[in-house]
């Protein structure tokens, strides 16, 4: 078995408390069976970049990190990465940010990244990169003479056409895609988006899965990435979960609950879901006093001004509408600006009668997955899910919605309240097979399989 390189922004080792997501867990299984290396950045700063790797082995996973300097952090990542990737590839080219030194800055730290990585590759060792962060990753290895096979996996949505040319140099991104041998996609809508610019903008031809540009060649694949399931179920069993589903059970009462689990960020539809939640509220007074909503919001990415000014219009929202419905013995909505663990979301998600998923854009969408997964088969909630999550395409059993709608989100939750036990349970018993089938390690075992037998055109 070759060794595996897993290169990604940061860095996830094996935690003593169990307490990481599927996606890490998986990766990590997959460098421990191929005794492969995991590359990224440390998360720390130095005052000067000075290209030294740290090297660290936990639980039979090596790593190798750098550290960035002070400029490297605000121009590659909390710049062209979250403030002009980030928003553009999400469709919000109205808040992305062109600024020359982002470019500038993201260039120089993958450069920074593919200079010791380069030294660090074996001939036989297959190399994945993840996600928008390091997009020219493979093209700087083929600089250095890198021949190895080499995949990409994009996490967030490829934006159409019309919205990636937007971006200054779009052209010279794209074309340092094709160092890939594979680039995978979470849909079939990104994929056909990637092979529109392709074709339209670099004059490029598609046969089959393959895409080739002046001579390069690469394959794009879809391969929707899944979680942790029988990680996760067993987490619901864990005494942490059992004591959470006590406290919920004494404070829920007999009220019903609506659970929304997301990071705090623009492209969750929070502010649209809230409002949703308060046409709900105004169309339906018999239901004052019986629902509630838990929205759970872990605040991210608080040095990027836009999400400052997302969780300001979030708590002034919050207050707004319990201010407007709430009584003394009852608050509609429970805004918590804080993270759980894994098994306590299992007690949440388990508790709540509807599972509302309503981003505005996403690659995926995970909860919506960990939802279905914590629910009882014998009495299982209901999954109200935007149609622009890339979960859609997955998931067509959950009520799917046009989250810019909120009276179309508003009757989707009341359907969702009232639905039958018959019905839930049939919805419930589809989406969670192919949650099982479809999981974390299938998705990580279909994407290496891929780039280790495609044939490319270098």
């Amino acid at each position: 078995m070759s060794r595996l390189i897993v290169v990604s922004n940061r860095v996830s080792m094996p935690s003593p408390d169990g307490s990481q997501g599927g996606l890490a867990v998986a990766l990590q299984a997959a460098l421990r069976e191929s005794g492969g290396l995991w590359f990224g950045w440390s998360g720390r700063e130095v005052e000067q970049f000075n290209g030294s790797v740290s090297f660290e082995e936990v639980d039979g996973v090596r790593s190798a990190v750098v550290d960035l300097e002070p400029q490297d952090v605000e121009e590659y990542y909390n710049g062209f990465a979250n403030r002009t990737l980030w928003p553009l590839f999400h469709y919000r080219i109205d808040i992305a940010k062109y600024n020359r030194s982002f470019g500038s800055g993201y260039e120089r730290v993958n450069k920074r990244f593919a200079e010791p990585l380069h030294v660090m590759i074996e001939p036989d060792d297959t190399i994945w990169i993840n996600d928008y962060h390091l997009i020219p990753m493979a093209s700087l290895l083929r600089e250095h003479g890198i021949k190895n096979k080499i995949g990409f996996f994009l996490h967030t949505p490829w934006p159409p056409t019309r919205l990636l040319v937007s971006l200054p140099h779009h052209e010279r991104l794209v074309r340092s895609m094709f160092g890939y041998d594979v680039v995978g996609f979470q849909t079939g809508e990104w994929l056909e988006s990637f092979r529109h610019y392709c074709e339209n903008e670099l004059g490029g031809t598609v046969e089959g899965d393959y895409i080739t540009v002046d001579g390069q060649r690469l394959r794009a694949v879809v391969c929707p990435i899944g979680i942790d399931f029988k990680n996760f179920v067993e987490s619901g069993e864990t005494e942490l979960a059992h004591q959470l589903s006590e406290r919920m059970r004494v404070s829920l009462r007999q009220l019903t609950m609506i659970v929304g689990v997301d990071r705090l960020d623009y492209s969750k539809g929070l502010q649209e879901r809230l409002v949703s939640f308060e046409h709900m509220l105004s169309a339906h007074p018999e239901l004052h006093r019986s629902v509630v909503l838990v929205q759970v919001a872990p605040p991210s990415r608080g040095e990027v001004e836009q999400y400052r000014h997302v969780r300001e219009e979030l708590n002034e929202l919050a207050g707004r509408i319990n201010g407007m419905f709430a009584e003394v013995d009852w608050t509609p909505i429970r805004y918590v600006n804080r993270g759980y663990r894994r098994e306590e979301l299992t007690a949440l998600y388990r508790a709540a009668r509807v599972g509302l998923v309503t981003p505005l854009r996403d690659g995926m969408n995970l909860v919506a997955k960990e939802y279905i997964a914590a629910q009882d088969p014998e009495d299982p909630g209901v999954l109200v899910l935007s149609r622009f999550a890339g979960a859609a395409a997955q998931m067509s059993d959950a009520l799917l919605v046009n989250p810019y709608a909120p009276e179309e989100v508003a009757d989707a939750i009341q359907r969702a309240l009232k639905m039958p036990l018959s019905e839930r349970k049939a919805r419930f018993k589809t989406l969670r097979d192919g949650v099982e089938r479809e999981d974390v390690h299938w998705w990580r075992e279909k994407f290496v399989k891929m780039i280790e037998e495609t044939e490319t055109v270098r």
